[in-house]
């Protein structure tokens, strides 16, 4: 299996080009490829697929092999391999993925891509979307506006009380194609994530477990992140975390609509568009290796 490894922000997947043919077991293999010892070593595995309603479909698997709708870094990468290995020549490409179809822009910087700006679209909130069993505490305007008309209003659970191991913390809850539970913390680098992580990702008010994001906010333009990802653990940088991390901030009037997240992998810029309601995630796609998986490894 020829294979390519990539990381955004060090949110790294094995990316396989199968527009061509389709890749049998690909659950087993995402296991197998994302193992750090005894694999190529990854946060999941990513195949680039055909699309009837795209240039691309994106399908993706979690280190555990579970599926995964969406990946903001991943899918950055995406547009990064379709343009650098030739199977687009265009700048503005749209990626079909279980959450929908993304628009990305693509920088070119001496004939490969270097940076991506996508399209996210609008964050969810109804909390039977996102989902989650958690109460909505108000209604909002569906982008975020001051003055929401009632008749538009959506619920979201926002600075709502959740009890894990003992402790009660305040938590919102948006999804970005994928489910998000966002906290606040003084100290990001003093959660014990690896203890706290499985736990907000396993409660019972997720019954498709969550990604967590734990936040401090430096002011209202800088934000830094630490995540736990459903499926993955803890990883360096998680792109639909991100841009959910800052609606949620925003909503809670802690921040600008324009934000710079601070990641344990480097810093993505996020804008929610009041105007069409679309967060838009700007970071940078890096290839790090090439190479060919004996898929006898399986057996």
């Amino acid at each position: 299996m020829k294979f390519t490894k990539m990381q955004g922000l060090g949110n790294d997947y094995v990316y396989v080009d199968c527009t061509k043919e389709e890749l049998a077991a690909p659950a087993d293999i995402a296991r197998a490829v994302s193992d750090r010892h005894f694999g190529i070593g990854s946060d999941g595995l990513i195949l680039i697929k055909p699309s009837k309603t795209a240039d691309f479909y994106m399908e993706m698997y979690n280190a555990d092999g579970s599926r995964s709708a969406m990946c903001g870094n991943g899918i950055r990468c995406v547009g990064k391999y379709v343009y650098d290995f030739g199977l687009t020549d265009k700048l503005d490409v749209s990626i079909e993925t279980a959450a929908g179809i993304k628009y990305l822009n693509l920088r070119v910087l001496g004939g490969q891509v270097t940076e991506v700006r996508v399209n996210m679209g609008a964050p969810i909130f109804e909390p039977a979307l996102v989902p989650t069993t958690l109460e909505p505490t108000k209604r909002i305007a569906p982008n975020g506006a001051a003055d929401a008309d009632e008749k538009t209003a959506v619920p979201v659970v926002l600075d709502a009380p959740l009890e894990v191991d003992g402790n009660t913390y305040r938590v919102s809850c948006v999804s970005m194609g994928n489910p998000h539970v966002i906290t606040y913390v003084d100290d990001e680098k003093a959660v014990d994530i690896e203890k706290i992580g499985p736990l907000f990702e396993n409660h019972p008010v997720f019954p498709e477990r969550t990604n967590t994001e734990f936040i401090r906010i430096a002011d209202r333009k800088n934000i830094y992140m630490r995540v736990w990802e459903r499926g993955t653990g803890e990883t360096l940088a998680c792109g639909t975390g991100a841009c959910a991390s800052a609606v949620a901030t925003m909503l809670n009037g802690l921040c600008d609509r324009k934000v710079t997240v601070h990641l344990l992998g480097g810093d993505l810029f996020i804008e929610w568009d009041e105007k069409d309601n679309v967060v838009y995630m700007t970071g940078p796609a890096v290839t790090v290796f090439t190479g060919d998986y004996p898929l006898i490894n399986l057996l």
